[in-house]
């Protein structure tokens, strides 16, 4: 093991210990907003609790360092642990995505404006992408960009509709892609700003992220000309360097996740007693979670896989679709189950093995559903047949 591992696997250690003993006590805490999302208060006296813990954004080190791909998987799928768990130790999406893209392509000025105070937890973050489907908008196919920018002066006007953006209430930093003359355009804005307006949040069957996914109208957003992301056009390529390592990173979150729900069904499993036995010497449900230890390995194996191609520079794109293809499928089958083996118990909200079920869902929808990246792929075959 390299010392880049050797020091996340001891981060990843300190990370369990706070998530098991201080975070989980927590998933019971009352403090949740009207579609029962944790509340900003919540989510700022858990993270006040990593900082005394010293998990604070554990894969940034203390010099400004990124933990390894490999390394931050360690980190990151003992965060996972807990739906709290990224929130405290603030690894969440999209705030985790965020601080990579700044930290990768900011100027020394946007970083010490905006990705500092990320990486210190003291705000929280949106990425504004996706459009309302109703529009034409954009969602899997970014091409489709309906939200427009134009140069006015040293400022730049922003107008359009979003959707989806996660976290966008109560978020203090936002970065927002919109279409100029030369191509997609990526900005940083202090929120909350008068000109975005949320129209509504939508009940949706995850509630693990404080502020929801909100549907926003920019309305003549003013945004000065030094707050661009680089250089105007170049959008999407910056999109792409953070897209297949926050793609990655859901994977281990979620597999932290499933690795906890695992735990409990295992535990209900061997204690409750049916039909003169207790469950895992039925067969059925033996091997339900017999399955779901291989499900966990291959999923394990194939984040370890696509986080040592990005560690090796390249841009991983197909690595990383096939990755969340692989494991968000796998973690789907892994959160069924154990509802299933544990029966009621397992619809209610006694345990997060519910709410785990709810957001693996979720996730097989995020950063691009399961079909998309499987077309997406299938492209590719076809471009490499055709260049034999």
């Amino acid at each position: 093991m390299n010392d880049d591992l050797q020091q996340a696997a001891v981060i990843a250690d300190r990370v369990e210990r706070f998530v098991r003993d201080v975070v989980v006590p927590y998933e019971q805490d009352s403090r949740r907003d009207h579609h029962n999302c944790p509340t900003d208060a919540l989510a700022i006296e858990l993270r006040e609790l990593a900082r005394e813990a010293g998990v604070l954004t554990p894969h940034i080190l203390a010099d400004g360092r990124h933990l390894s791909q490999r390394g931050t998987a360690l980190v990151l799928a003992k965060t996972g642990l807990s739906p709290l768990g990224p929130l405290a130790c603030n690894t969440a999406a999209p705030d985790e995505g965020n601080m990579y893209l700044l930290g990768k392509v900011g100027s020394p000025t946007i970083q010490e404006r905006f990705l500092r105070p990320l990486i210190e937890g003291q705000m929280r973050s949106a990425f504004f992408m996706t459009e309302p489907a109703e529009e034409g908008g954009a969602g899997s196919d970014p091409s489709m960009m309906k939200t427009t920018c134009h140069r006015e002066g040293n400022d730049w006007i922003i107008n359009g509709r979003k959707a989806f953006i996660t976290g966008a209430e109560g978020a203090g930093v936002g970065i927002v892609m919109a279409k100029a003359e030369e191509g997609a355009c990526l900005f940083l804005i202090e929120l909350p700003n008068p000109a975005i307006r949320i129209e509504r949040i939508p009940r949706t069957i995850d509630n693990s992220m404080p502020g929801g996914h909100a549907v926003v109208r920019l309305e003549n957003l003013r945004v000065p000309a030094e707050q661009m992301l680089g250089e105007a056009g170049e959008g999407f390529h910056y999109a792409q360097v953070r897209l297949a390592p926050a793609r990655l990173s859901h994977c281990m979150r979620w597999y932290g996740a499933c690795v906890r729900a695992q735990e409990i069904a295992t535990n209900y499993a061997n204690r409750r007693m049916a039909f003169g036995k207790v469950l895992i010497e039925h067969e059925g449900c033996g091997f339900m979670l017999a399955e779901n230890l291989i499900d966990l390995k291959q999923a394990e194996l194939m984040i370890d896989w696509c986080a040592g191609v990005l560690d090796s520079g390249a841009q991983g794109g197909t690595e990383s679709s096939m990755t969340k293809v692989a494991v968000s499928e796998a973690l789907m089958r892994v959160a069924d189950r154990c509802v299933q083996v544990m029966g009621g118990s397992g619809l209610t909200e006694d345990t997060v093995v519910e709410q785990v079920f709810r957001e693996i869902r979720a996730f097989r929808v995020y950063d691009g559903p399961t079909e998309v990246h499987k077309w997406s792929l299938a492209k590719k075959i076809k471009r490499d047949w055709t260049r034999r």
